[in-house]
């Protein structure tokens, strides 16, 4: 068995230059695509579920499903509830087997989300798992505007929650199409520059390939979401199955079809952001 908790997998990250996907899931089709493309490529994988994802599933059906799959691959795999809104959402993550919580205070006065998120990770670490939290609010793309990250509260955030990794709002939005833009580097390095701690990007579809793979090598961000790459990928596998046959009622067919696209998308995003090949670690 592979399970892993986040800081398990970003702290290595860190120490070697690489990132860690985080890649949001949306049913067993999509992950188990996830876990084999990791396995294949000897990537760790952080498999999320988001806040769309839980309204589909629930949270003990999603852990059940992210540890089976870790079970039958030799990479490591993170079960990861990623947007967790609530303390008791939080919590039900952990009862399901979650390993790693991200609790999402970034729309709140900074006072409120460092007290927030700091119960959060409280409880994480005392049931042996990892935290997450975000300062600076990330948008979305034809939504609500971003609101960057301070890289003085971030310092302080950090310090005060006890999270073992943090989202920053440095030019990404979630749920954009195409990539639209590079990230500001110059407030990455001040943030950097003030705390240690492993840093995340939300809304990693929007951001270039290139920058991906460099900012995962030459600086602290040691995780890239990635979700609306990954759908998009999913459903033009799926809108090509349906109409290779229009006859075809079975969806076990049908979905069967997107397994190989998926994977093969998926190997792109995590051979991008430079980890070793695991497979070859003694």
């Amino acid at each position: 068995m592979t399970l892993a908790t986040l800081s398990d997998v970003l702290q290595p990250a860190l120490a070697g230059r690489y990132a860690v996907g985080g890649l949001v899931t949306l049913g067993w089709e999509d992950m188990r695509a996830f876990a084999m493309a990791a396995e294949s490529i000897g990537a760790p994988v952080i498999l999320q579920a988001g806040p769309s994802c839980r309204a589909h599933t629930p949270l003990p059906v999603l852990g059940a499903m992210f540890r089976s799959l870790a079970e039958s691959v030799s990479v490591p795999v993170v079960a990861h509830l990623d947007h967790g809104y609530t303390f008791d959402e939080c919590q039900q993550a952990l009862d399901a087997g979650f390993t790693s919580v991200m609790y999402d205070g970034s729309r709140k006065p900074l006072a409120q989300n460092i007290n927030e998120t700091a119960r959060v990770a409280e409880l994480a670490h005392a049931a042996g798992v990892s935290c997450e939290g975000e300062i600076g609010f990330v948008g979305y793309d034809g939504g609500e505007g971003s609101a960057g990250t301070d890289p003085a509260e971030a310092a302080q955030f950090a310090h005060d929650t006890g999270i073992d990794a943090m989202a920053i709002s440095v030019g990404n939005v979630h749920l954009q199409q195409h990539r639209q833009g590079g990230l500001d580097v110059a407030r990455i390095a001040a943030i950097q520059a003030l705390t240690p701690v492993a840093l995340v990007i939300h809304g990693g579809s929007g951001v270039p390939v290139a920058q991906r793979t460099q900012l995962a090598t030459t600086t602290n961000i040691c995780k890239f979401n990635i979700g609306t790459e990954l759908r998009m990928a999913f459903g033009a596998a799926l809108r090509a199955a349906v109409n290779a046959d229009p006859a075809r009622f079975d969806r076990v067919q049908i979905l069967r079809e997107t397994h190989d696209p998926v994977v093969a998308a998926a190997q792109r995003v995590l051979a991008a952001l430079g980890a070793p090949d695991l497979r070859c670690a003694t």
